[in-house]
């Protein structure tokens, strides 16, 4: 469904963020991008979405596509239309708005009748009932969580065909990521919307994914199916904080990790 091949991504026309980055997400699967801050995970999804430019950024080399199409010149806009939505880090929303009004600025440029945009928004109150209730709240006044309910569901309202997901568990209790993503994976096996995941929780990312890559400064240095990668030594030891035997190491025993990643060798 989306092949991105061998992209390098340069902001404002001299730093060298992606080198020669290349992956892919089938018809219908989750996978999910692992890695540090910085390593480039959210400038790969930025590529993707066309959202590169709102910072000075360029693909300068290789290609992306999207059911065969290549979309890395388009405009963003354009590339929604296409089925592609980001949901984007942080939880942006229109803080003055309703949960209600957020929810249908995501399909503001489907034109959809009033019963058409009624049953989608009942969609998504299905996914998260807390939504209806607060359907008339001020978004603003929202916790975190309700706020993380709230962007994911203005992505549904755009109708995507693959969603981009950039750190949907940042900030949140863990409690309240589990329920999440447990509603990521509804969505997915419920309407077919395939997504890619840029996650910091490797657990919980290697738990709900098919496929999963690892990124490291700018590039892929690992991929393979989720399960064989959570039975990985150096994702055990680096992501998941686990020794060989199943131990968890403190942050001061693996901090100096880049040093010893066997596949930085």
């Amino acid at each position: 469904m989306l092949r991105i091949h061998n992209i390098e991504v340069v902001y404002s026309d001299v730093i060298l963020v992606l080198r020669g980055v290349s992956l892919e997400v089938p018809q219908g699967a989750i996978v999910a991008l692992l890695g540090a801050n910085g390593a480039g995970k959210s400038t790969t999804l930025k590529a993707v979405s066309g959202l590169l430019r709102s910072q000075q950024g360029e693909v300068t080399r290789g290609s992306i596509e999207f059911h065969g199409e290549r979309i890395d010149r388009r405009a963003p806009d354009e590339i929604v239309r296409m089925g592609i939505v980001q949901v984007l880090e942080g939880r942006p929303l229109f803080q003055h708005l309703t949960v209600e009004e957020n929810l249908l600025t995501g399909a503001l440029f489907r034109k959809a009748a009033p019963r058409a945009l009624r049953q989608d928004l009942d969609e998504v109150y299905s996914y998260f009932p807390r939504l209806a209730e607060f359907r008339h709240r001020t978004a603003g006044y929202l916790s975190g969580g309700e706020q993380q309910m709230v962007v994911i569901g203005r992505a549904l309202m755009a109708k995507p065909r693959l969603m981009l997901l950039d750190e949907p568990s940042l900030g949140l209790a863990p409690l309240l990521v589990q329920s999440i993503f447990q509603v990521i994976r509804r969505i997915n096996q419920e309407s077919g919307v395939s997504m890619l995941i840029v996650e910091q929780n490797a657990n919980v990312a290697l738990q709900i994914s098919e496929h999963a890559y690892v990124m490291e400064l700018g590039r892929i240095v690992l991929d393979g199916p989720s399960a064989e990668l959570q039975e990985n030594a150096d994702i055990k030891e680096f992501y998941l904080g686990l020794t060989q035997v199943g131990e968890r190491k403190s942050y001061r025993e693996v901090k100096h990790y880049r040093r010893r990643k066997r596949w930085l060798g």
